[in-house]
């Protein structure tokens, strides 16, 4: 599926009572729903060059993630009861705006092992890869080869939920983290297909709290 464009989005936040209790009870649980994706030690080194590259009809594939966590707020009246979701963008040494981690897709992994691995390699994060959030077509300039020549890509987005930062990664020399609530991504945020993803994330993130 490929999901519409952006709506405005408020603060994603989480309130006391049951759906308090329920976010509890998910992040508990996140363990026996996740994607199972077990990286080796050694992808702790990026991948380089486009000889394991996927294509498809002229596409370049590509696999990223909104990377998540749950924060209590300090500005709610009860701040015990209630969380704030924030999501993890990276700066781009390519220019300003900030981005999901996402990168190519490669011949020798599945989807969910490259989005997995792509989270390590640029932001520096590990956790539990959840449910698929749709499929972002976009154009790069800097992605145009033989294969395709109007560097057109098509990238998978998952959700994550982020357990572990870690304090090196592959590519912090050349990229900043920063964690941020949901209203201030979406002001953040260079791409509008990222944009897409994030309300498309929202929009799960919903369900899975309502239990629907």
């Amino acid at each position: 599926m490929v999901c519409g464009a952006a709506e405005e989005a408020e603060t994603l936040c989480i309130k006391s009572g049951a759906s308090h209790q329920k976010v509890d009870e998910i992040a508990r649980d996140f363990d026996h729903i996740e994607i199972q994706v077990k990286l080796p030690m050694c992808d702790l080194v990026a991948r380089t060059g486009r000889a394991q590259q996927r294509y498809e009809d002229g596409y370049r594939l590509v696999a990223g993630c909104v990377p998540f966590r749950y924060k209590s707020s300090d500005d709610c009246v009860d701040s015990t009861s209630e969380k704030i979701v924030e999501v993890l963008l990276i700066s781009s040494p390519s220019g300003p705006g900030l981005l999901f981690p996402k990168g190519g897709w490669e011949n020798d992994e599945t989807v969910e092992e490259a989005a997995a691995r792509e989270a390590i390699e640029e932001a520096g994060v590990r956790g539990d890869l959840m449910d698929f959030l749709g499929y972002y077509e976009f154009r790069s300039k800097t992605h145009q080869d033989e294969f395709s020549p109007e560097g057109l890509c098509k990238a998978a987005m998952f959700a994550l939920f982020v357990k572990e930062e870690l304090q090196f990664w592959p590519e912090q020399s050349t990229r900043d983290r920063t964690w941020l609530t949901v209203s201030e991504a979406l002001g953040s945020l260079r791409h509008a297909w990222m944009r897409d993803a994030l309300e498309c994330f929202c929009k799960w993130h919903e369900k899975l709290v309502g239990g629907t």
